[in-house]
């Protein structure tokens, strides 16, 4: 004869139940903490200040008037400011053409490293070792080679044309300077996009270059068919990436051009910060980096969904 349990109530079975959802909830909220923190810290809660301070007068220096809040005043006036458009037309052009110079010759050079070549591991530091450079040294060794019209560059070009091609103005002349700037910074920081598709590249697995081969795929199908594919989110993260750092773009501009020739080179954030520190304008430099902010988020997120739609 067996003794029959006696059946426990539903409650008592969903108690245990809801103790581990609750801890699980508790263990996700602690993990996703730090996150949290760090991004209100150096992300929300300056944005939020700044689109505060874009509202007011506030100069850079206190002033015996007080700070008067102004609405939208700022922004209207930066909408009527020729020079701002100017600007986002100039970091605009510099984003078309970096994006494919930049990128495609840091995933040119990723596919080439990743071959079993000899001192592959050497190449691969040398070609990362601009990127750790300071871009004020980079910038003064690309001023020397850019000099008009005795500079290393046009030495070179004078030599290979037989003296045909005239020396360059590569930062003096409006139609080059931007150009020069451009041609500068790829070189600079192509390198950190090799390494993140090199990255990418090692996480193909090679079960799926050896299936191609037995299926007798050639070179450009394994690479169109396997490698593409394989690097799908390493090509939106690289390309958001450089989007957003394109955008940034001032060091260059500060130290070679100061935004001349005729405002050739004038970008956004060289706009801000004159308006802001040299201006004077605090307020007025809030509001165009809240634009730039906007901006920036509405391209990288379209951006982001037009790589998801052509399965990039």
């Amino acid at each position: 004869m067996t003794l029959q349990q006696p059946a426990l109530p539903a409650t008592a079975l969903a108690r245990p139940a809801r103790r581990r959802d609750r801890g699980r909830l508790f263990q996700e909220i602690g993990m996703l903490a730090p996150a949290v923190a760090l991004l209100t810290i150096f992300l929300i809660v300056p944005f939020l200040l700044s689109f505060w301070t874009a509202m007011t007068n506030q100069p850079l220096v206190p002033r015996p008037t007080p700070v008067r809040f102004i609405g939208l005043t700022n922004f209207l006036r930066i909408f009527k400011d020729d020079l701002f458009w100017t600007s986002l037309w100039n970091v605009s052009r510099f984003t078309f053409w970096i994006l494919p110079v930049q990128c495609g010759l840091a995933f040119a050079t990723a596919l080439l490293l990743h071959q079993k070549l000899p001192l592959r591991n050497f190449f691969r530091g040398l070609f990362f070792l601009p990127a750790i450079t300071s871009m004020v040294v980079v910038c003064v060794i690309w001023g020397t080679l850019f000099q008009y019209p005795t500079g290393p560059l046009n030495q070179i070009i004078g030599f290979l044309s037989g003296g045909r091609i005239q020396p360059i103005d590569w930062l003096g002349d409006p139609n080059w300077a931007m150009f020069s700037i451009v041609l500068l910074s790829a070189w600079q920081a192509y390198g950190f996009q090799m390494i993140v598709y090199l990255a990418g590249l090692q996480g193909i697995p090679d079960e799926l270059y050896d299936a191609a081969r037995i299926d007798g795929a050639n070179a450009f199908q394994r690479f169109w068919h396997v490698t593409m594919p394989g690097l799908r989110p390493t090509h939106v993260f690289v390309l958001v990436i450089t989007t957003i750092q394109a955008f940034k773009l001032y060091t260059q501009v500060a130290i070679l051009t100061q935004g001349g020739p005729k405002s050739s080179t004038e970008t956004v954030v060289h706009y801000m910060v004159r308006a802001g520190f040299e201006e004077q304008k605090l307020g007025y430099a809030s509001a165009v980096s809240v634009i730039l902010f906007v901006i920036v988020l509405i391209i990288a997120l379209v951006q982001r969904q037009l790589l998801r739609r052509f399965d990039v």
